[in-house]
């Protein structure tokens, strides 16, 4: 794939999928010592990049191709990518959702697609609906759209970066990328190997699926036995066989980004930008906590690749949040039962700025005492060791729930 490749590609959509803004962040520039500016993917027609590979990939098929139909798999964009190229086309399109998907990409794909797009909800996770998508494609003779494996696919998605050079007028110092299957990354990567080969790229991964950090290391794209599916525009089990390659060809730097550090990101993005962001579009500003050892000043480019969020997730986003910053803990609590327990918990264990943000007995079987699930949320997280020595002072008896125990996962 080459930068003639990427030019093609933008010039094939450039009347339906404008150039998307770029916009100076003062909240992430201040916050990083850096000159912060975010790729705002999320303000296109589709509300994330997934338009421009999917309409480059439909717009180049033959006459024959297209009466016969296409088929993909998404988490939720890559489908409503294939919906809006197959409306704008007059091509009939089969899209193959996880029941992870979230409702609202779900429903967007629909209205994208309108009567040209058939919705089949299949599996647990991308893997499980593309592995739906390749059957479906090889009973029928439709064409299978990859979400991010193709080169067809990989040019559109190098538009992105194209548009960043010319819209900053020079190269960044760096390019902050979400990583998924590593479409968005190879694009990028593709297009800066023949146009300003000295810009350091670094992909950002979700921590519970790094799955282009393991395919290089292994040399080849290689299965997660298990991943997080929370980040789910970007939670692949696997990277495709293209973009490791081109991923391994340039070797740009990776990193994990804790999935409660994204949705602090999230949080953030909203309250105080005023930006919508899913989980894969906050990965690459969210990134910039870590240690990215880019020099004071720096200007750096994030890809904030998507805003298909649906609002009902918003108390999970919360809750994750709370949790990594060490403000949100749990503990089982055994209560005398007799009047004024709680009270007394309450006065001799929390703090001033401390507050119980859940109360439910575990069960109430027993006489003298009811054992509860009590959630404490901090007014700052260094309120939780003072906190600690008082629960040890307190009569009750009182277990905090390990963010590593199996009961967790039933509260977030």
């Amino acid at each position: 794939m080459s930068v003639a490749d990427v030019v093609q590609a933008a010039r094939r959509f450039a009347a339906l999928i404008p150039p998307s803004p770029l916009q100076r962040n003062e909240r992430l520039s201040t916050r990083y010592d850096l000159d912060v500016w975010l790729k705002r993917e999320d303000l296109n027609a589709v509300r994330s990049y997934k338009g421009r590979g999917a309409y480059n990939f439909v717009s180049g098929l033959t006459p024959e191709q297209r009466e016969r139909g296409v088929v993909c798999a998404s988490a939720g964009n890559h489908g409503q990518g294939v919906a809006f190229a197959c409306a704008s086309l007059g091509v009939g399109a089969r899209v193959y959702l996880p029941r992870t998907t979230p409702r609202q990409k779900r429903d967007r794909v629909a209205r994208l697609g309108g009567r040209q797009v058939q919705i089949v909800v299949e599996g647990e996770t991308y893997d499980d609906a593309a592995a739906a998508a390749r059957a479906h494609a090889d009973a029928s003779g439709s064409i299978l759209i990859p979400a991010f494996d193709d080169p067809r696919t990989i040019a559109g998605q190098g538009t992105v970066v194209k548009e960043v050079i010319e819209q900053l007028g020079r190269a960044p110092d760096a390019i902050v990328v979400p990583v998924g299957g590593g479409g968005l990354l190879a694009g990028t990567l593709a297009w800066l190997r023949e146009t300003h080969p000295d810009v350091p790229v670094i992909g950002a991964e979700p921590l519970g699926a790094a799955s282009m950090a393991a395919a290089l290391a292994a040399g080849r794209p290689v299965a997660l036995d298990h991943i997080d599916p929370f980040v789910d525009g970007a939670a692949v089990r696997e990277v495709g066989r293209y973009t490791c390659a081109i991923a391994a060809e340039q070797r740009p730097r990776l990193v994990a980004v804790p999935e409660g550090r994204i949705c602090v990101e999230m949080l953030d993005l909203y309250q105080s930008d005023g930006i919508i962001s899913e989980p894969a579009g906050a990965l690459a500003p969210a990134a910039l906590a870590l240690d990215l050892g880019l020099p004071a000043g720096a200007t750096v480019v994030c890809i904030l690749s998507g805003g298909n969020n649906d609002v009902s997730r918003y108390a999970e986003i919360v809750e994750r949040a709370l949790v990594f910053e060490g403000r949100k803990h749990y503990f089982l609590v055994e209560f005398p039962q007799e009047p004024g327990a709680l009270r007394r918990f309450l006065d001799d264990v929390l703090g001033p700025d401390d507050d119980i943000t859940l109360f439910e007995y575990v069960k109430r079987n027993n006489r003298e005492t009811g054992p509860a699930l009590v959630g404490v949320e901090l007014g700052a997280p260094e309120n939780l060791e003072p906190m600690l020595k008082r629960m040890q002072a307190a009569p009750h008896r009182i277990e905090r729930v390990s963010p590593d125990s199996p009961l967790f996962t039933f509260l977030i």
